[in-house]
Order: structure tokens, then sequence, then C-alpha cells
């Protein structure tokens, strides 16, 4: 919608941001009657990771995951009435698939941000205020505030670059993937191309690096610190931990304990798709028939964790890496990186001027209740909710899109102190909590084991020459000398 803003403070909710979540809390309010919301955007219009609309990419979740289908199916802003709005249902049901393509999933969104009443772009929101009189949010916007008794945070994640690059912060050849499509013309020139990160987006930046670079040279090389390239846990039992019933059991489980849960249940939420690894294996195959498969300029290695990144001896990139099983070292000379790393929660600035009012937990982050209100002290008397920033209270489903309609829902009944929507009670088959009947552990539980401490000297068994037979590398490699620059080894076997 257009910036003009209607006159009917004050909000009963105010929305900071509209990617999907505020966007499904938006449509979800829109038929709720005696509420008045209005949700605000400081881009133009809606986007939804545009670097990453690569060709064929798909959602990972079903189209049922939209803005209201699995709260409201009979809503107008669904999947499904964008389909007959686009006179596209026969195709879509002809095509019999249940994941959407990305680029349709982002339209569909569009979509319904545009015809949305109660969604304003080109509206920043730069500051916000309590008037303890008044018990209301000020929200600045540069023109005229806003006035809301609720307010709910959608500003989303931003791009998560490790560590290890700090030194590479800005260099023209080395980027997050959210900025891939628009960079991908930089690449041209590259002859050497790293992709680091095993998930979802990793796979599908490599599968289409394979595709636009096959046949001209191109060393492809994909590089992650995970054993394994594991495919994401799909199978119909397991994905009952993106339902709200094990939401509810993750959230009563003590924050230590939480803390431990959510590194370990990385398959849940950040691997890659199998269909997406078939897919390379599959394009691998093919490229490689009558030929052997070195023959390849193309490296895959998992159990690789880069610990240092910085400009090599000759205008290129120089990767030291570690292997994660043996401890051993070396050094991958490349020309070009993607940092497929990922995404993090950030706390908005606009959140400064009420940020002593907030409770903050120990590590700095927001106590979130079941209701996903934050936590604030009791001068702050106003609802303040978050959308996906409460991964470390509410589990591995706070990104999801599954749960997306489900968590709005949640916010809006609490805002409106009445069932505005109708929820299951229950949503699983999966009982996750112990009998209420259950006795308490006689010695507390232990944690997570550790790997015992790399041995000073490993002994990796011989590496099968001259054929190979798979097309990752699951030893450390020979360092890889930058194509036009061979130089003498970098810290080969020392751990």
């Amino acid at each position: 919608m257009g910036m003009d803003l209607p006159q009917r403070e004050p909000y009963d909710l105010l929305g900071v941001g509209i990617g999907p979540f505020n966007l499904s809390l938006a449509a979800l309010a829109d038929r709720a009657d005696g509420l008045r919301t209005l949700f605000c955007d400081a881009k133009r219009e809606f986007r939804w990771h545009p670097g990453m609309l690569v060709d064929g990419a798909r959602m990972q979740v079903p189209f049922l995951a939209d803005l209201v289908s699995l709260v409201d199916p009979t809503n107008p802003w669904s999947f499904l009435n964008y389909l007959r709005e686009q006179e596209r249902l026969f195709p879509f049901y002809f095509a019999e698939r249940f994941q959407l393509p990305r680029r349709e999933y982002d339209h569909y969104c569009r979509w319904a941000a545009e015809r949305l009443p109660n969604c304003r772009f080109g509206t920043a929101i730069t500051e916000l205020h309590w008037e303890p009189r008044e018990e209301l949010y000020r929200a600045e916007t540069g023109a005229v505030p806003l006035r809301a008794r609720a307010v709910v945070l959608g500003v989303g994640t931003g791009p998560a670059r490790p560590e290890a690059f700090a030194a590479l912060a800005g260099h023209s050849r080395v980027w997050h993937s959210a900025e891939y499509l628009d960079r991908r013309p930089a690449l041209a020139g590259s002859r050497d191309i790293t992709v680091v990160g095993s998930g979802q987006s990793g796979a599908e930046i490599f599968l289409d690096l394979l595709r636009t670079r096959a046949g001209d040279g191109t060393r492809l090389r994909w590089l992650t610190r995970s054993r394994a390239l594991a495919p994401m846990e799909y199978s119909k039992l397991g994905l009952e931990q993106f339902t709200p019933d094990y939401t509810r059991y993750f959230h009563g489980l003590p924050g230590p304990v939480r803390d431990r849960l959510i590194p370990a249940q990385w398959q849940l939420h950040k691997a890659a798709s199998a269909e997406t690894l078939a897919e390379i294996h599959d394009h691998l195959y093919e490229r490689t028939v009558g030929r052997p498969l070195a023959a390849e300029p193309v490296e895959i290695l998992p159990g690789t964790a880069v610990t240092e990144a910085r400009t090599g001896p000759c205008g290129g990139l120089e990767l030291q890496c570690r292997h994660v099983d043996s401890g051993l070292r070396h050094a991958v000379r490349t020309e070009a990186v993607v940092l497929a790393t990922g995404y993090r929660a950030v706390r908005p600035a606009l959140l400064d001027p009420i940020a002593h009012l907030i409770d903050w937990d120990e590590q700095g982050r927001y106590r979130v209740d079941p209701q996903h209100r934050v936590a604030t002290g009791p001068a702050l008397t106003g609802g303040l909710y978050v959308q996906n920033a409460e991964l470390h209270t509410h589990g591995v489903g706070a990104p999801d899109l599954g749960l997306g309609a489900h968590r709005a829902a949640v916010i809006l009944n609490a805002v409106a102190g009445r069932a505005v929507h109708r929820l299951p009670a229950r949503t699983a088959w999966t009982t996750f909590a112990p009998p209420a009947t259950a006795l308490p552990p006689t010695v507390a539980p232990a944690p997570p084991s550790t790997a015992a401490p790399v041995p000073a000297t490993v002994l990796l068994p011989p590496r099968a020459t001259p054929e190979q037979s798979a097309y990752g590398a699951f030893e450390p490699r020979d360092p890889i000398g930058h194509p036009d620059c061979h130089s003498r080894p970098v810290g080969l076997g020392t751990p």
C-alpha cells in the first residue's frame, strides 16, 4: 500500500517490519473485527531473500505453510486463493508439487502485501518510546509519530559472517549468500570459487555454479565444517518438532538445556534438502560420463573448518583450514568466496530509547513468554512481541514458515484478549514431555559428550590412487594453489 497513514490512532497493534511473519499477522488481523492494526516497513516494496531466488530453487515447506492456511484455510489471503486470483489453480493442480518455487512464494507474498490495507511500505520506524502517562508506545517515523498499545517486532535476521572472515570484511570477492544473485556477475572473471556452508543456501549456490560454470574450467569448491552433507530431517514423525506442541515443551525446559539442544538439532533447520543434494550428485554424475571423477575441477570438502581468511600472496584469497576429525591444517587458495553461513537475530536500534525497560537475559537476549511477549520491567506495561527472535526460548521452529501463521494467531489472540482465531489443543502424535507421575532424576543428567582431544600426530590411511570413488574429499587435501600462483604447502600435516 502507499505511504499515507490512516488517522486511526492509537493502534491496538503496530508491526515493525514486513517480512513473511508480520505479513502473516497482518493478514490474520485483516479480518479481526474491532482491532486497529498497522504494519510498517522502510523498504519501498516487499522483498523476500531476493539474492537467493535462484532458478529451480524450491521451498523446504509445503504450500500450506502460507500466511494463513494452517490457522484459517478460508482466509482470502491464502495461497490457494492467490492461485485462483492468478488463474493458476489448474496448472498448480497438474504440477503435483507440494513445495513451491521460491519465486512463486515471493510473488504470493508481494501479492498480499500490495493489497492488505494495514501494510505500509516506505515508512521507517526509527525510534520506539514508551509514554507512561498515556500507556502507549510512540513510534517515530521522521514525519508524524504513531501511537500504539502494543508493538510486534518482525525485523528479521541479519547475515551471519564467521569471525574467521573478519579481515576480509568489505572485500569485493567475499560476500554473503544473501547477495548472491546481485553479485553473481562479479564472479565472471574468477577461475576458482569457494562456497562455505552446508545448509540449503550453500547447496543451491553450489548447484547453480555447477550449472552456470560447466565446462569453462573454473574450479568449484564446497567447503563446510559439518562432518557430512546430511539431508534435512524430513520424516513425518521427525517433523513433529515443528509443531506448537514441541514449541510448548521446549519453552518449558531450563535455559541451559535449551541452549545445549539447539546446536544438536542442526539437521532440523540448518541442513540441505535431500532433493537438492541428489541434484548435485546427479549433475556431477552426468558431467563425468566417460571421464575419471578426478578430471572435473570440483571439490566437496566436509569436516573442514576455516580458522582464518586473508588475502593471498598474489592477489587471491587464502583460507587457513583445519580438518575437524584429524586436526590437520592446510591452506586453500581461491579467488572468490560465497559465505552461505546463515543468519542471526539482531537487536534493532529503534529499541534504544526503551532498552533499559526490557528484562534481558544473562546473554543480552529477550526473555520471551509462551505468547511471544518480551519480558519488561514494571514501568513498561504495553505488550512488546517478537517474531523470529526467540530461537533460544521457543526452539528451532522459530524461523520456520510452517509455524508462522500459528505464532501470528497466538500474538493476535493475546493482543485482543480473546480468541480471534481458534487454535488446536493438540498438534502432534508425539508426547515430548515425561508423564506428570515421573519421578525426578536421582542425579543430574550428564551434559552432551565432548570429543576426545586430538592427538599430536595423526596417521591417515594412504589415499587411493589414481582412481577416485567419491566427489567429496573426506581427508584434508593437499594445499591447493592459486590458479596463477602455485606455492609451497602451507602448514600441511600440522594439527
